[in-house]
């Protein structure tokens, strides 16, 4: 454990994606062709995106990359030195290539995309649990790791250390990381889709029964649902902005939740947290790399009714 007054250790788990983004007024019909605005190259994945280190925190990557010669590992190594991302447990996996995604944002700021993940990528093997977990106060990995990251998840717990899942695809109800998380953030619709329920109080109810991690569920401008500690629906509401550019906004609200959580903040204080970091991504272009600094969302959150932001409504 850190000492006190030393910003938190957090350990990313994830497999880093290499982004080209395209500006357009609408999305193209099938088999039409469309100019775009603007064209950024820019790195996605949950390391990056999360912006733990611009929001105060220490943070290790841990994951599959490709082949050492290939361009896009090269591209994205570059962005995470500079945003002070600790590189040294990524696994390079011989012959294989980064994934590398083509990403349509619309002029409403919403985003469609397109992803090739090389299948030898899930043939990794992390490095050892006491290196990757020493001084660590907190693990966030994506939930579709699971083949590779469960059990270094499994140790963690056991030593406890949160885990933070961020679940941005529907997850199997047998899936490992169900049970070795100590805190799982969905978005509505994969919370719908993996409980196979179309509402998302009756969703996190049902996934209550199969897991004793913390539930919650983002449903973008409507806010964060969530089940409390007696298991009664609550509610975060979201801040109201001008949405440019959801890229990445997700991963932001996940990075922002664990850091906070890791600071020793609570879960209402750790959703609101994330809710104005995820916010203020939204009202600029660059995915995660367009994510705010700390002093930034203390000053959202100073801008804010704290009665009515620190005890959401329940449901």
């Amino acid at each position: 454990m850190a000492a006190p007054g030393i910003a938190p250790r957090i350990l990313c788990i994830g497999i880093p994606v290499r982004d080209l983004t395209f500006r357009v007024e609408t999305v193209p019909a099938r088999g039409s062709k469309a100019n775009a605005r603007h064209l950024a190259e820019i790195c996605g994945g949950n390391a990056l995106n999360a912006a733990i280190a611009r929001l105060g925190g220490r943070v290790a990557f841990a994951g599959p990359m490709g082949d050492a010669q290939e361009t896009s590992s090269g591209f994205i190594l570059d962005r995470m030195t500079s945003e002070n991302i600790d590189t040294s447990h990524i696994v390079r996996i011989p012959d294989a290539s980064t994934p590398v995604s083509a990403i349509i944002i619309d002029a409403t700021g919403e985003r469609t995309l397109t992803i090739y993940r090389d299948p030898a990528l899930w043939t990794v093997e992390l490095p050892d649990a006491d290196k990757l977990l020493d001084d660590c106060r907190a693990v966030l990995v994506e939930s579709r790791c699971a083949a590779f990251a469960t059990s270094l998840c499994t140790e963690a717990r056991r030593r406890g250390i949160a885990v933070i899942v961020g679940v941005d695809r529907a997850m199997s109800l047998q899936d490992s990381l169900l049970t070795a998380a100590s805190h799982l953030l969905f978005a509505s619709d994969q919370l719908q889709e993996t409980a196979g329920i179309p509402d998302d109080g009756a969703a996190l109810k049902r996934l209550a029964a199969l897991t004793p991690a913390f539930l919650a569920a983002t449903r973008g401008p409507y806010g964060t649902i969530w089940l409390n500690e007696t298991g009664a629906l609550e509610q975060t509401p979201a801040f109201p902005v001008q949405a440019v550019d959801t890229l990445g906004a997700g991963d932001v609200f996940h990075g922002a939740f664990t850091l906070r959580f890791a600071e020793g903040g609570g879960v209402r204080q750790a959703l609101r947290f994330a809710a104005a970091a995820a916010a203020l991504k939204c009202t600029r272009h660059g995915g995660g790399l367009a994510a705010p600094q700390r002093v930034e969302v203390e000053e959202l959150l100073s801008m804010s009714p704290a009665a009515t932001l620190e005890r959401a409504p329940r449901l």
